[in-house]
């Protein structure tokens, strides 16, 4: 029972440990350690404790990563925090069942996990992204750098690859002795991450700049809690952020107000629009805005406007990748009894195109909140429509002060550094961000500061190699995995091919070889 429990506890030990790599503690590099107890629990264990094992250091994991789910109650984490974990018990499982047919490497411990990371970002519902290893490198240059070469599942790749080459390290036991090749293979697959870094760093492309976008970001909720009816009639949303637009200081090429900055739809609202016309005229700028509006069939829209320097409405975009259970209910009748649909009395509408527009003379891609989390969902903006710039416009108020808002922007600088485009990161509520190419946070604001952001980032084009090649390291990882079963396959057939040969001696021995007088 000792043991049993020991291992159990090294798995909640990894979970904590990986939740502490990212923000709000955010020792980003204990990432590259955070899974060698849960590696070395699963040292010659079945393959259901594998999965056990993986589950519960998830939810050790989860439970700190999304602790601000906790804002909409038990009905929306523990489920949350279950699913996620059930991931990785899945792949805990599958390592597993490799490890007891003689499969066990770390670079195929780091090729299954990142294949059930890419498949969670996917799926069930509309994917969650949030929780990959490789979020945890985002203040670390190198890494980054990596993330223009083979983006998110690269440094995933690399981190648990790590882990479990120190895993191999120290599971043998402290009455143990390593071998001098036990050493050297662990020291030898820690050179060949490095070396390998090095090359494909070696080989990224250049980024060329194109120019400078002056931008103006409108931060003007500070409220710590949800308005008061006196609040909402007053308008104090838009009041706040127009107050705001007369704070910018000229010159300036794009002013945001951002997501749920407008409490109705200023196509007919003739006060709002009114505004927002004034403010683009006023600074000649590009006014981008964002208000949820009805949509045709009953739904709702989560809209972004944007508004020419003549204070005229050029374009428009719907988000298109909804947060389940956030503006959508699945399953809503069956639900009915958890009282979680009244909080959406109605779903949301995706879009059905992109937002890249002209401003200011650079192609600016406009995504919101939650779609920035999702790199192979902002990669195409880049090399299909030419985005020279990334803005995020995003509503974290209702996480009040916790780390959602930090880890957002973290996810932003990972986004830039994939593909080499600077990311303006406007939430109503804070934290804003203006993100350089390289992924390197130029300012920020603090939680629930009302304020002006306002500077300039390096506008620019060219491919990172993630851009030119996408998720290649997945493609890498899948055949790898593929040859495992493959081999696995001719193993055992090899193996009863040699015990059918076995049992068939005695039988031949009895066998009449001829007169024997």
């Amino acid at each position: 029972m000792r043991g049993t429990l020991g291992r159990y506890g090294a798995a909640v030990g990894s979970g904590i440990l990986l939740a502490l790599a990212r923000p709000p503690a955010d020792f980003g590099l204990l990432a590259l350690i955070a899974l060698v107890p849960l590696f070395v629990a699963w040292r010659d264990t079945s393959v259901r404790r594998h999965a056990a094992l993986a589950f519960v250091a998830g939810c050790a994991y989860y439970v700190g990563l999304v602790s601000w789910t906790w804002y909409f109650g038990a009905v929306a984490i523990v489920p949350l925090v279950a699913l996620l974990a059930a991931y990785w018990a899945a792949t805990g499982a599958v390592i597993g069942w490799f490890a007891s047919r003689g499969f066990r490497s770390p670079w195929l411990t780091a090729a299954l996990w990142i294949l059930f990371e890419y498949v969670m970002a996917r799926a069930p519902l509309e994917g969650f992204s949030w929780g990959e290893v490789g979020y945890a490198f985002h203040d670390v240059g190198i890494a980054r750098d990596l993330a223009s070469v083979g983006g998110l599942p690269l440094l995933s790749f690399l981190a648990v690859a790590i882990n479990a080459l120190l895993a191999d390290l120290v599971r043998r036991g402290p009455q143990a002795q390593l071998t001098r090749t036990d050493t050297l293979r662990a020291l030898a697959g820690v050179v060949a991450v490095m070396v390998g870094a090095g090359v494909v760093l070696a080989v990224r492309p250049d980024i060329t700049p194109t120019g400078e976008l002056r931008v103006a970001i409108l931060q003007g909720n500070d409220k710590n809690r949800d308005l008061t009816a006196a609040e909402k009639d007053a308008r104090y949303l838009p009041t706040s952020h127009f107050e705001l637009a007369a704070q910018v200081q000229d010159p300036v090429d794009l002013i945001i107000f951002p997501e749920s900055s407008m409490d109705a739809d200023p196509r007919i609202d003739p006060e709002l629009a009114r505004q927002l016309a004034a403010v683009a005229r006023e600074h000649d700028a590009w006014v981008l805005t964002n208000a949820v509006v009805d949509a045709p069939d009953g739904r709702a829209v989560n809209l972004n406007l944007l508004y020419g320097p003549d204070g005229e409405l050029q374009d428009t975009y719907a988000k298109r990748h909804l947060v389940p259970y956030g503006e959508y209910v699945k399953f809503r009748d069956q639900l009915e009894w958890t009282g979680a649909p009244d909080e959406i009395p109605r779903d949301f509408m995706p879009g059905d195109r992109s937002g890249v527009f002209e401003i200011a003379g650079h192609e600016v891609a406009t995504v919101i909140c939650f779609e920035s989390a999702f790199g192979y969902e902002i990669r195409p903006l880049v090399a299909d429509e030419g985005a020279e710039t990334i803005v995020v416009s995003t509503n974290n108020r209702s996480y009040r002060r916790s780390a959602n808002s930090a880890q957002h922007v973290a996810l932003g600088q990972i986004r830039a550094a994939e593909t080499g485009r600077p990311v303006v990161h406007a939430a109503i509520s804070g934290i804003s961000a203006l993100i350089d190419s390289d992924g390197r946070v130029l300012a920020r604001t603090e939680l629930f500061e009302r304020t002006v952001l306002q500077g300039a980032v390096i506008t620019t084009t060219g491919e990172t190699l993630y851009v030119r090649f996408g998720d290649w390291i997945i493609l890498v990882a899948l055949l790898g995995v593929a040859g495992c079963l493959g081999t696995a396959a001719w193993l055992r057939r090899r193996s009863r091919s040699v015990d059918s040969d076995t049992e068939s001696e005695p039988v031949a021995a009895l066998a009449p070889t001829g007169d024997r007088g």
